[in-house]
């Protein structure tokens, strides 16, 4: 009888010490590719990313996704403000530009309306920059649904943009994960293509999430 008791109690203590106490809340801030248009929501890489970190030993209590397909900077920071976000968040990742670019939007005005929506991401984690992270713009150029445009002007604004999140976290001191360069496999490789032949398949999410995760989780186990 108390051999049981032993074992119950030992399994018991096991257990206590296997969930932590304060459970991590992941925010997402985007466009269509952080919805995950086109694909299952649970191959969006958000949804990913929070699988791979619970599987590395860093446990997530909730994911909150503020994205709508065709959002630009303004749009997400309305869409982020009329959400009435709270400042507990553990861990904050923005991806945002894609539709600056499409729409001609100039570089100033994409450069300080994501100053204003990063200086709040870093609010939204109590002010902690260490929970913040920012990816850089995939290159839609490179996709069928481009079509006849010039992929190359594409590839180079879409450059232009990356250059100016890259600016702006270095003077923020937060962290810029590029995805780019995966986005771009795409014009050899149709099975990183969602089946509207514009947005990243999820075995494309999942590659981002190759990259991304160890860097994030790095990060936040310090």
């Amino acid at each position: 009888m108390m051999k049981n008791v032993l074992f119950v109690l030992i399994g018991y203590l096991i257990l206590s010490c296997s969930i932590p106490d304060n459970p991590s809340n992941y925010l997402a801030l985007g466009d269509s590719y952080t919805i995950g248009e086109g694909v299952n929501a649970s191959e969006r890489w958000p949804v990913q990313l929070m699988k791979d970190l619970k599987q590395r030993g860093y446990m997530m209590d909730s994911l909150q996704i503020i994205a709508r397909t065709g959002w630009t900077t303004d749009e997400l920071l309305l869409g982020a403000l009329e959400s009435s976000l709270v400042s507990d968040y553990d861990l904050v990742t923005v991806m945002i530009g894609v539709n600056n670019q499409f729409r001609g939007r100039s570089l100033e005005n994409f450069r300080n309306e994501l100053s204003i929506l990063l200086e709040k991401s870093i609010q939204y984690t109590g002010g902690d920059k260490e929970k913040v992270f920012v990816f850089s713009i995939p290159d839609w150029g490179v996709t069928p649904f481009a079509g006849s445009r010039d992929k190359a002007k594409i590839a180079e604004e879409i450059d232009a943009f990356n250059a100016e999140i890259i600016q702006l976290t270095g003077e923020l001191n937060l962290r810029y994960i590029d995805v780019t360069e995966i986005s771009r496999k795409a014009a050899q490789d149709s099975t990183l293509l969602a089946s509207d032949s514009l947005h990243p398949s999820g075995l494309m999410y999942s590659q981002w999430v190759d990259k991304m995760a160890p860097i994030i989780f790095k990060a936040i186990d310090e």
